[in-house]
């Protein structure tokens, strides 16, 4: 069947001839409804495509940023003391994803990082002055840090720190969340074994 296009109409002004450049048969006009009809089918799927891949960029920034947080804040930051002085003094930083130590010497000085996860244990052993605390790692070469010549107070201190930062690590809290001094609280509480010195 051929749909003639070729027809009068009347407007306002009087009557327009339309001559068509082209005849359609019913086959192709449905052949171009059904191109037209996949097409906006396909434009829908690249809108929902762009938006799930919107959706995501936003979900990858916001845990980047997360991460960020977590890795520039320093909750606690101690350094060995020696009797009377000591002009080359370690330093352990704890982060809320690593433990950072340093270890200085004359002209140099060497850097262990540990994640959290990676940590085993943490012992701390006492004398008379000073305490040494002990870093049990999972991957390091020699599987433990050592530092020695901390207070006894601080070197409590910071074990509790790292025990609380290793069970919110184990039950996957997110850290970021919290203040600075919300997180030491937190992580104080969660690790108040009372410790014989």
């Amino acid at each position: 069947m051929k749909i003639n296009m070729d027809e009068k109409t009347k407007n306002q002004k009087g009557s327009v001839t339309i001559w068509p450049e082209k005849l359609y048969t019913q086959h192709e006009v449905d052949d171009l409804f059904k191109k037209r009809d996949d097409s906006s089918s396909k434009t829908k799927e690249i809108e929902e495509e762009t938006r799930s891949s919107d959706k995501q960029k936003r979900q990858d920034n916001r845990i980047v940023a997360k991460l960020v947080k977590k890795s520039n804040r320093i909750l606690v930051s101690i350094s060995t003391h020696a009797f009377p002085f000591n002009l080359f003094p370690d330093i352990i930083n704890v982060e809320e994803g690593r433990i950072t130590v340093v270890n200085r010497h004359f002209l140099s000085s060497e850097v262990h990082s540990v994640d959290i996860k990676d940590i085993s244990n943490v012992f701390i052993n006492t004398s008379i002055l000073f305490s040494q605390l002990v870093i049990i790692s999972k991957t390091f070469e020699e599987n433990e840090i050592k530092i020695r010549n901390l207070r006894t107070d601080e070197a409590v201190f910071i074990r509790r720190i790292i025990e609380g930062l290793r069970i919110f690590e184990n039950k996957k809290i997110d850290t970021s969340n919290y203040t600075k001094k919300e997180l030491i609280a937190k992580l104080e509480e969660l690790s108040t074994t009372k410790i014989v010195t």
